[in-house]
């Protein structure tokens, strides 16, 4: 049976007479132009069958409408009204005009995340160039250096970090010397594994992973100092009595950690190592002694070298973005946690993009 919707318009209103079968198969997609009264009913005495799908097809025509217009559906039976019920109970409406709020609403908050970005960036390349100005002036006059505030941090960042250091350096060579003592070990290519974690360790695995345990440790230590210093006055303090904060609180930090790293890394790298005979000595039966010898003979310095140049770099980097986060503090305790965790976590970010970077400029060059 053919299905229809008949409009009759009688006291200003107009009134669709709902016929036929409207169910998943016989469903269609009317348009409702000649729509001119502000009431319209849908009487529903002609209809002889209806699933959901007709069901759900009214109420979106009734979506549409109810904006502008008042609308009803009368004349049901009881099946009919039970079905619509069930149905209005769980439809669930989408508005085009909210999509398109959304889009825009998407567009306008990737339009403030990059212009944050770009601000952000943007200071930060101001500070660091504010903080090379500093350190410029302090070489010229050695007596604004504050040695003991140095001191005190190169004690706090890599002797007190010791402990830590040594324990996720040893994990990580050995975890290297276990994944590469199997397979090797299938080949009777054990000796080799002295190459495999000499190499992997001082040139690239000790360096990033005392980087990202420093990061993780000192920089929210560095964050929180400054902006509990800030949310005290004692950074205004400091301005009031004509003292630059970037030569009293970032310049020792930073450079506590850029001359503290190398010695990080290079105790890092011993230790890694270590791990690795340990493992090479228990399953490939390599002892210690024979372990050192293949080591001076395949394990070129400039491994070496290359993890201990990155480590300063590595450390100012660091440095860097603890106290620009540290000074960008509001006067909240919440912005306290805010700002630590975004410290930990940019610094931690650039030091692996830092370490992909040398690793390719390093590969390309032949190095």
């Amino acid at each position: 049976m053919k299905n229809e919707l008949i409009l009759e318009e009688k006291d200003f209103k107009s009134i669709f007479f709902v016929s036929g079968i409207w169910d998943k198969l016989t469903v269609n997609s009317y348009e409702l132009k000649d729509v001119k009264f502000d009431e319209v009913i849908f009487d529903f005495s002609k209809l002889k069958d209806i699933d959901t799908a007709g069901v759900c097809f009214f109420l979106s025509i009734e979506n549409k409408l109810k904006k502008t217009k008042k609308v009803s559906f009368i004349n049901f039976d009881k099946k009919t009204k039970a079905l619509f019920e069930l149905v209005k109970k769980h439809y669930k409406t989408q508005n085009l005009d909210d999509d398109i709020e959304k889009r825009e609403n998407f567009f306008v908050a990737l339009g403030k995340f990059l212009y944050s970005a770009f601000y952000n960036l943007k200071d930060f390349i101001s500070f660091t160039g504010f903080v090379l100005y500093a350190l410029y002036k302090s070489l010229l006059n050695p007596k604004k250096i504050r040695f003991t505030s140095f001191v005190y941090h190169i004690q706090h960042c890599a002797l007190n970090a010791a402990g830590i250091i040594a324990l996720t350096s040893l994990l990580v060579g050995v975890v290297l010397a276990y994944q590469a003592a199997y397979q090797l070990g299938r080949f009777g290519a054990n000796i080799f594994i002295v190459d495999l974690v000499g190499i992997s360790a001082t040139r690239e695995i000790a360096p990033l992973i005392a980087a990202i345990v420093i990061a993780g440790r000192s920089a929210s230590a560095y964050t929180a100092q400054i902006g509990v210093m800030k949310i005290n006055d004692e950074i205004n303090a400091m301005r009031t009595m004509g003292f630059h904060p970037i030569y009293f609180t970032v310049l020792p930090r930073v450079l506590a950690l850029t001359f503290s790293m190398p010695l990080i890394v290079a105790f890092a790298d011993a230790v890694s190592i270590f791990g690795g005979m340990v493992v090479a000595d228990l399953n490939l039966g390599i002892n210690y002694f024979e372990f050192v010898r293949r080591f001076k003979e395949a394990i070129d310095a400039k491994h070496i070298i290359i993890g201990i140049i990155k480590a300063p770099m590595f450390g100012f980097l660091i440095g860097l973005i603890a106290c620009y986060r540290g000074l960008g503090v509001k006067n909240t305790t919440e912005s306290i946690g805010i700002y630590t965790t975004k410290s930990v976590v940019n610094a931690i970010f650039w030091v692996i993009a830092f370490d992909a970077i040398f690793s390719i400029f390093l590969t390309q060059a032949g190095i």
